[in-house]
């Protein structure tokens, strides 16, 4: 059924096709006339930098799932489908999404509801990545429209296809620049039965980075590992007796620590709000999504804080959250040789949002964005530096 967001009118302003042909359509157009589009999916996601186009292309209209095998661990849904959904249709399972994607709603402002395109286009990952890996690491194929409006298909709903080059790699954490992805197939795992997770209060980033470094070298497997305002959190999770051994052993092996447990129901919540950024939800001042080595986050994080603002930690340390209302440069510098992303943009931001790439490889990104979107009409502007 098609509503009144849901138009292919090509003289719109926003366009929101309802299936593949009207992608391949509108973006076939538009490469005729050499006409730029904003691509988005829900639109709770960052859409980082300036995006040089006055239409809007949405894949909010293109949703449901095509095919959802439990026993084969596979889901393939098309683009628009919302998050919640799908998280809905697989706990009735006793599955989920093994990466644990971000919810940027909070964080960002915004409102709608985030959808499985924008996820993958963004390569969302929340903080069992520490444990199972990113968004593109569950991915097993993708169909998408590049663009001159060539609709393009890779992969397939097998975790062992083997079809040449993987095009879903180089779409997931595009953020829309190579082409509209209409539909996705990705990986299921079982959800984990219960979790518990361990609290070390009053320790430095330091500490927090040590602790982390432990904990993962145990054959205890950490689902989540995070830090913020002087506490850090080890997250265990899976079969209930599972989970009171593994935490049992993590506890003896930091029995020199002060340590406390958090329960399922808290632990839960606290892992929520973790991924999702609450505790950054009621500024509006710049935050930094800055990706280092694990060993390097105390250095970094020494130097973020010279120049004032908060600070918190993911992925053991891999990941630094950094709010703060410093210029960019100085939070680049700080980052070292950490990729530093402007997630949240002010009023008085200036410049790009995404970090500089190395010469090399910035050929490389400007040669395959010359081969999917050879007029430069996919989110313009939007990967400049």
């Amino acid at each position: 059924m098609r509503t009144n967001d849901c138009k292919t009118d090509l003289a719109a302003t926003v366009i929101s096709p309802t299936n593949e042909a009207e992608v391949a359509g509108f973006i076939a157009e538009s490469y005729a006339r050499a006409t730029p589009m904003r691509v988005v999916g829900g639109g709770t996601r960052l859409q980082s930098g300036t995006v040089a186009a006055d239409q809007t292309l949405t894949s909010r209209c293109l949703g449901g799932i095509v095919t959802y095998e439990p026993g084969a661990l596979t889901l393939i849904a098309r683009a628009g489908t919302p998050i919640h959904e799908i998280e809905a249709t697989l706990a009735s399972e006793g599955q989920a999404f093994a990466f644990e994607p971000m919810d940027h709603r909070a964080v960002l402002g915004v409102s709608g509801a985030p959808t499985l395109g924008g996820m993958v286009a963004g390569n969302v990952s929340g903080p069992r990545r520490v444990h199972a890996g990113a968004c593109r690491d569950h991915l097993l194929g993708v169909r998408f429209v590049d663009g001159r409006g060539r609709v393009i298909k890779n992969g397939g709903r097998v975790m062992k296809n083997v079809t040449g080059l993987d095009l879903g790699k180089l779409l997931c954490g595009s953020h829309g620049t190579l082409g509209v992805l209409t539909e996705v197939a990705l990986k299921t795992l079982p959800a984990a039965e219960t979790q518990q997770t361990i609290a070390f209060r009053r320790i430095s980033v330091g500490d927090a980075t040590e602790i982390f470094a432990r904990a993962l070298a145990t054959p205890y497997e950490v689902s989540g590992a995070a830090f913020h305002s002087g506490t850090a959190w080890l997250r265990i999770e899976g079969f209930s007796a599972q989970v009171d051994y593994r935490r049992e052993r993590l506890s003896t092996l930091f029995h020199n620590r002060e340590l406390e447990t958090v329960g399922e129901a808290d632990s839960q919540n606290l892992w929520r709000g973790l991924r999702d950024l609450h505790h950054f939800a009621a500024s509006s001042e710049p935050l930094w999504r800055i990706l280092v080595k694990p060993s390097e986050a105390p250095a970094v994080v020494a130097a973020l804080h010279a120049l004032g603002g908060e600070v918190s930690l993911d992925w053991a340390g891999g990941l630094i959250w950094f709010q703060g209302s410093a210029s960019g440069s100085a939070v680049r510098r700080a980052a070292g040789r950490g990729q530093a992303m402007l997630l949240r943009r002010s009023a008085l931001s200036a410049g790009g949002s995404f970090p500089p790439e190395e010469p090399a490889i910035a050929q490389l990104s400007a040669a395959l964005r010359r081969t999917f979107d050879p007029a430069g009409i996919l989110n313009p502007g939007l990967m400049d530096k």
